[in-house]
């Protein structure tokens, strides 16, 4: 009994096969059956004679079960799957082969570096996923048509110290990043980074971001600001305003996608970037975000907007962003020339002192330098602060001879009744008493 052979043939080398047996049989030439392959007839000639010789096994590519000629050495292999279970272990496949290129000197394909990855137990393949068919937005055509702006709180430095806020801005049209650690989600942390911004690019379009409190008011107007007719604004949103900036508020974390993938992004290699240069601080966090980062992804995650014309605004001579990106509200001045704000009394010079400003609203303007500044119709006022008059009033004089008052006081006296000691009882007959008197003795009974 003749022993069995196992061939191992793609799909392709079937198909082959099947038309060389129709060739050999006389059922097709050889020239029909070039046709039927897509090859020559040289070469059909030369498989006819290789099946004659091996068999169906010599259809089978040469090369099968042969390693490649571009096979990477074994000791490369080795020595990158050791680099990334030493350093780069929770790395994906894409940002371990760049740190690789990068720190190491090792030049190896993200695919290529994938599968070693998985053999060695560092990488879990993912199973593909039929996702939900979603249409996306197109982008902005311009740069500086559409900016979007948004906080991201995560564990940047992995607890190796403060745990800061990320501040991001994103151009939609290239994707151009600006942003900043900062300690606190607020206004003031929001307008410096606004101002840098805008101080290295100048004025967007737009800004596109979420309903949080800091750009958007979320209370009822009250009476007056409804008799006012305009809407209520934030500090940001009068800062916008002011800039001639447009605000486009997102109604769901779905319409900001851009901004929203990006954090996706910056939660994967910022995070492994500050790691590995040892960032513990937030100014070490922001330098290393500065000077490294920021330039790493202009290369790596920016493209070209559809219009190659910028839409950025320069800043002119009106935009003071000192005054602009300040904490203002209005005060009252009173009638001694004199204002309060946050506890203080402000005192105007008597230089600055002109026609309808006793009564009047003024503008005031706590910067981000933290000095105040007061306006009146355009013109700024000198002030200072002054100390808050103390009152006249006599201080109470303590006797020697007083005593101090102890914690118990005294029982009250109980108020006296004039009837108090009085009984029928008790007092004589009044015919006794007449008695006593006249000499008269007691009085007869009647019928008697």
């Amino acid at each position: 009994m003749d022993k069995l052979e196992l061939l191992l043939m793609s799909q392709r080398e079937r198909d082959r096969l099947k038309v060389l047996h129709e060739v050999q049989k006389g059922h097709l030439s050889e020239k029909q059956g070039a046709a039927h392959l897509g090859l020559t007839d040289r070469w059909v000639r030369t498989l006819l004679s290789r099946l004659k010789e091996e068999g169906d096994g010599g259809v089978i590519h040469r090369s099968c079960g042969r390693p490649s000629n571009r096979k990477l050495p074994e000791a490369l292999r080795a020595r990158a799957v050791a680099r990334v279970q030493e350093g780069y272990r929770d790395f994906g496949p894409t940002l371990a082969a760049e740190y690789l290129a990068k720190r190491d000197g090792i030049e190896v394909s993200k695919e290529t570096l994938r599968q070693w990855m998985i053999v060695a137990g560092v990488w879990k393949a993912r199973p593909r996923r039929v996702r939900e068919v979603h249409t996306w937005r197109p982008r902005r055509a311009c740069r500086g048509e559409l900016v979007q702006w948004d906080t991201s709180q995560h564990a940047w430095l992995e607890g190796r110290g403060e745990e800061p806020l990320l501040i991001v801005m994103i151009d939609d049209a290239s994707n151009q990043l600006h942003a900043r650690f900062v300690r606190h989600d607020s206004t003031e942390e929001n307008l410096r980074v606004l101002k840098g911004y805008l101080e290295h690019r100048g004025r967007p379009l737009a800004f596109y971001t979420d309903k949080a409190s800091l750009f958007q008011v979320n209370r009822a107007a009250s009476l007056d600001e409804q008799l006012q007719g305009q809407p209520v604004l934030t500090q940001i949103g009068r800062a916008l305003q002011e800039l001639g900036i447009e605000w486009i508020a997102a109604h769901s974390p779905q319409a900001k996608g851009r901004v929203e993938r990006c954090f996706g992004t910056l939660q994967d290699r910022l995070v492994k970037g500050l790691r590995l240069a040892g960032a513990s601080t937030l100014e070490q966090a922001n330098a290393y975000l500065e000077e490294k980062f920021l330039l790493e992804w202009e290369k790596r995650f920016t493209v070209a907007p559809a219009n190659g014309s910028e839409a950025h605004r320069p800043l002119g001579r009106e935009h003071d962003l000192a005054a602009i990106l300040s904490q203002v509200e209005p005060r009252v001045v009173t009638n001694d020339y004199t204002l309060r704000y946050q506890g203080k009394i402000y005192q105007i010079a008597r230089a600055a002192i002109r026609g309808g400003l006793r009564g009047a609203t003024v503008r005031v303007e706590r910067r981000l330098d933290g000095t105040v500044a007061v306006q009146f119709r355009g013109r700024y006022l000198a002030v200072s602060v002054c100390e808050a008059p103390e009152r006249d009033r006599p201080k109470p004089v303590r006797s020697p001879e007083r005593v101090p008052k102890t914690s118990q006081r005294s029982p009250r006296p109980r108020a006296r009744s004039w009837m108090e000691g009085f009984s029928l009882k008790s007092s004589p007959p009044l015919w006794k008493v007449l008695k006593q008197e006249t000499g008269a003795g007691a009085p007869e009974r009647e019928g008697r």
